[in-house]
């Protein structure tokens, strides 16, 4: 293994904290990662690392060697996609995490334009409801829905998207068509949404527009509930079963309102648009098959995203 190769395992043992998770990201045996730094080590003739049975850590002249290895590193794997860039080509394995609506209904449909375009890429597509640790778990980038909270990741906001109330035909037959959120009193049911993030419901919210502009305030309703999901897919089939509202992204359900199967109600109080980011850490290390994914999955979203 070369000084080169050498650094990159380096480097991703100190993302992961981890030599096995650096093992496997990089598809070679842990062995091979742990004589690689063991090499370093002698070769420097300083400790980079403190191991213990959890955990690797950095020591103080492990974070000095990072910082100057990260911007090399990037130098580096830009030079091996030189000739590849003039091509328009990219190649090597980009490990992303979406909400799993978006992977079902945007990414996997539009994926095979994607990979035609790109033959050498290889997507590994995770697809949760959960804020999962990028660096922890090998990720390169994630598409990230809602307000983020304060982290070391570098954010790029891409706009927000639309959240729309729907109920299902039947639904309505049985409760009457709610125009106002006073109608909502007594009579109507929601399906309940437990935040994947704290594990409690979501309060129902909406904002009263007037001639198409939001009044900036955001109100809260005590909407009561006969079945709480955790997950999009359930959440929206409850509806479909006809045990509430919901309050859901327009993209989410625009098949399901375009076959009949759901209608949308109150559209001029419904919640505030929530912002869509793509998150990833190491503003220096991102590849340009990171560039081309996330350039891609942008001008994906655009037509979904609030003008």
């Amino acid at each position: 293994m070369d000084r080169l190769d050498q650094y990159r395992v380096f480097a991703q043992v100190a993302d992961m904290g981890s030599f096995i998770r650096a093992a496997q990201a990089l598809d070679v045996p842990r062995a091979s990662v742990s004589a690689a730094v063991q090499q370093m080590e002698t070769r420097l003739g300083v400790r980079l690392l403190h191991r213990t049975t959890r955990r690797v850590r950095l020591t103080a002249d492990g974070e000095q060697l990072l910082a100057r290895v990260r911007p090399f590193l990037a130098e580096a794997e830009d030079i091996d996609h030189l000739f590849q860039a003039s091509q328009h080509q990219v190649s090597g394995r980009l490990s992303i995490d979406v909400p799993s609506r978006i992977a079902r209904r945007l990414i996997a449909p539009a994926l095979p334009g994607l990979l035609q375009r790109h033959p050498r890429l290889q997507l590994a597509l995770g697809s949760t409801d959960r804020a999962i640790d990028l660096v922890g778990e090998g990720v390169d980038c994630a598409v990230r829905i809602g307000a983020l909270h304060e982290s070391s990741l570098v954010v790029r906001p891409l706009g927000q998207i639309a959240l729309i109330n729907c109920a299902s035909p039947a639904y309505l037959r049985a409760h009457g068509k709610p125009a106002h959120p006073r109608d909502l009193a007594d009579v109507h049911w929601a399906v309940g949404y437990a935040s994947p993030r704290t594990g409690r419901e979501v309060p129902w919210e909406y904002s009263v527009t007037a001639s198409g502009s939001p009044d900036g305030k955001t109100h809260t309703l005590g909407m009561p509930s006969r079945v709480i999901a955790n997950n999009a897919e359930s959440y929206i089939a409850c509806c479909i079963a006809g045990l509430g509202l919901i309050q859901i992204p327009r993209y989410d359900v625009a098949h399901l309102l375009e076959a009949g199967q759901l209608v949308e109600v109150m559209p001029a109080y419904r919640a505030a648009p929530m912002p869509v980011s793509i998150v990833y850490p190491h503003r220096r290390q991102r590849s340009r098959r990171l560039a081309i994914f996330v350039d891609w999955f942008e001008t994906l979203m655009r037509p979904h995203l609030e003008a």
